[in-house]
């Protein structure tokens, strides 16, 4: 069974902890004591019912503001297809966190609320959304039962997106009327109130919907975790270079380049799982052996001879900065990718988006907390990567300032 990994985003209230938890419950994904848990936490409420936004406000905190302040992962399946669901914080100072739970995922839900229609965080969270080449978005337009359930309504938001998505080339985007509150077209079709939507329920979308397999075959990728050498009278000549293969397949007697240098050698051992393999792909932590004796080190690439990265210290990346400090054109900061952290300067600020207009903006000095835009970066040794359009596990990387040890963006590279 394949897994679905989906981010919901939105504004502050526009009710993405409800309709998760909405998900559960009519999914019946909820444990009979958990039910009985919020339950007990809802009997305040006026009405009786139960706050299923409480299955998802896992922070004390959280629910004490009613706000999601921190990304929350919920797990649920149904006979079709398990989902991993990362609900991100709706206020504009937590956009970081949306930029961290949706760096890995294949879809994702933006919810308008539909008695105020597309709105500046809409605008928002679909440009991340496209930055990060999410392959699906889905419109969610909820709380359709406090307008109605107007199909004008839905029409002139859906309307009204279709700029956004035109001007931001997203070519996979579905629009769905709900509400979270009342269950209507999530799990089960709204017969009655909403007879004129004629499409496929939320869950029924997300069942459904195709994704590719995130794990790149072609791309053999290993960042080097640790240099194995136990020094030990069993294992005298004992040398290994362990890591995640980050993407690709590596087998026995293949040519590899260790990048940043660029020396060519040959695997002469591959172990996984204290065992000797012949071959290992994607996602596997693994020891490789090499037939030459070179020098190796943490950080450094194992890359496949084919469909090269590239190897600069010239980097030209698009940005979410995530530090209340500002950025300066001349400011040093680290910069890690994957297992190797280097020094780096920021020669330039290219641009940085008007999210209201979408517009590259030229000219600036400073970029402060969640402002997106490009960067020119020289690093003081050579990076390894590729783009991240091309091959996501190879193409982000975070800033970290010297002095705090804060991470102050995330990096998208180009």
């Amino acid at each position: 069974m394949d897994i679905l990994r989906f981010i919901t985003a939105g504004s502050v209230d526009d009710g993405k902890s409800t309709l998760i938890g909405r998900l559960l419950y009519d999914s019946k994904s909820i444990l009979t004591d958990q039910l009985e848990a919020i339950s007990k936490q809802s009997k305040n409420k006026e009405n009786g019912e139960i706050d299923l936004a409480i299955l998802t406000d896992g922070l004390r905190a959280e629910r004490e503001q009613g706000i999601t302040i921190d990304v929350a992962y919920k797990y649920f399946s149904t006979p079709k297809r398990k989902f991993i669901i990362a609900d991100a914080p709706g206020h504009v100072q937590y956009t970081r966190n949306m930029v961290t739970g949706a760096s890995n995922s294949d879809l994702a839900i933006i919810l308008i609320d539909a008695r105020k229609g597309v709105i500046e965080q809409t605008r928002r969270h679909s440009l991340i959304a496209s930055l990060l080449n999410i392959p699906h978005v889905v419109v969610a337009i909820n709380k359709m039962d406090l307008v109605g359930f107007s199909e004008t309504v839905f029409n002139q938001i859906k309307e009204d997106y279709q700029a956004i998505q035109e001007s931001l080339g997203l070519s996979n985007v579905e629009f769905i009327p709900i509400s979270a509150l009342s269950g209507e077209n999530i799990v089960d079709r709204s017969a009655v109130v909403m007879n004129w939507y004629q499409g496929d329920t939320l869950l029924e979308y997300l069942e459904n919907v195709e994704i590719k397999q995130n794990e790149n075959l072609t791309h053999p990728r290993l960042s080097v975790q640790y240099v194995l050498r136990p020094q030990s009278e069993e294992f005298h000549d004992y040398r290994g270079y362990a890591g995640k293969v980050g993407s690709g397949i590596f087998k026995k007697g293949d040519t590899v380049l260790i990048q940043p240098s660029g020396i060519r050698t040959k695997i002469k051992a591959i172990e996984h799982n204290l065992k000797e393999v012949q071959e290992v792909s994607a996602g596997q932590s693994v020891v490789l052996h090499l037939e030459d004796e070179i020098d190796i080190s943490r950080g450094d690439t194992i890359v496949g001879e084919q469909n090269a990265p590239t190897v600069t210290q010239n980097i030209e990346s698009l940005f979410c900065w995530m530090d209340t400090k500002d950025l300066q054109v001349g400011g040093k900061y680290l910069l890690q990718h994957n297992s190797r952290t280097v020094r780096c300067v920021i020669k330039n600020i290219d641009y940085k988006l008007n999210i209201n207009t979408l517009e590259k903006e030229t000219g600036a000095k400073t970029i402060q907390l969640n402002e997106i835009g490009k960067l020119e970066i020289k690093t003081a040794s050579p990076l390894v990567f590729d783009s991240y359009k091309e091959l996501r596990t190879n193409g982000g990387a975070i800033l970290i300032d010297e002095t705090t040890n804060l991470t102050a963006a995330a990096l998208i590279l180009q």
